[in-house]
């Protein structure tokens, strides 16, 4: 049933991504940028997406709750009980967005019994649809086609080329880059960090810093089926089947010995 869902997820995925554009296309004066109450800035792209994307998986999945950033308010009493469920980030990289890079994605990933099983990240001004499926691989959609995606397999012997955050720059990231003889650093916004892990444009993405479970699944299974490996600081498994929705520090990673 679950790679079955992909088609109808990348289209509710891209079509998210057309109503943020349809904002992102106006002058940064015509909409509204407010602030949660973490800070982070909300905008009328967020809520436009949120909106598409909760009301048509609602229509496909009817009986599977919807875990979204812009309605996470729902207690653990309630969350504890889900077996499986959608987690939505409709615009994960608002401060890309605000900034106006084109380093933002919608990110819809299923989860079952904690884990990710399918995930589609779109990157709307790149026209890029990341997306994978447990057992199936991952896959890159673009204008040109569709292709199969992987790891680069690197070694720590050579070159590394480390993908960090363009927005939330971290000093551990400085301590940790000391164990390579030479490294590249590949600034990008948003969960384009898993995807640039999974097509082998970089080699490793090391986060130390907050992150929300919603800004991890769909780029999750993307980089896992892509042949990287995911590991959250102190969880063995069930990274999405907790009480706490903030991450610890993880590691995204292709590197050999």
């Amino acid at each position: 049933m679950t790679v079955t869902l992909l088609p109808a997820i990348i289209k509710i995925a891209e079509q998210a991504g057309e109503a943020i554009l349809a904002i992102y296309g106006r002058d940064q004066a015509d909409f509204k940028i407010s602030a949660k109450s973490d800070d982070s800035p909300l905008t009328a792209a967020d809520m436009a997406a949120h909106r598409l994307i909760v009301a048509e998986l609602a229509k496909l999945t009817p009986d599977l709750p919807i875990l979204s950033e812009e309605a996470a308010d729902i207690s653990w009493d309630i969350r504890k009980n889900w077996q499986r469920y959608w987690l939505v980030d409709p615009l994960d990289g608002t401060k890309e967005f605000i900034k106006r890079n084109g380093e933002f994605t919608v990110n819809i990933a299923l989860i079952d019994q904690g884990e990710p099983i399918l995930g589609v990240v779109h990157a709307p001004v790149l026209a890029k649809t990341y997306y994978a499926a447990k057992g199936e691989g991952a896959f890159l959609k673009q204008a040109s086609g569709v292709r199969p995606i992987q790891v680069n397999q690197a070694s720590r012997s050579q070159l590394v080329k480390v993908v960090g955050s363009r927005s939330h720059p971290s000093p551990d990231l400085a301590g940790y880059l000391t164990q390579f003889s030479e490294h590249e650093m590949v600034p990008v916004g948003s969960s384009l960090k898993f995807c640039l892990v999974a097509d082998g444009t970089a080699d490793v993405y090391p986060r130390f810093g907050p992150t929300m479970a919603w800004d991890t699944g769909a780029g999750h299974i993307v980089a896992t089926e892509a042949g990287a490996t995911v590991s959250f600081a102190g969880i063995d498994a069930k990274v999405y089947q907790r009480e706490q929705l903030l991450n610890p520090n993880f590691m995204v990673s292709a590197l050999g010995d």
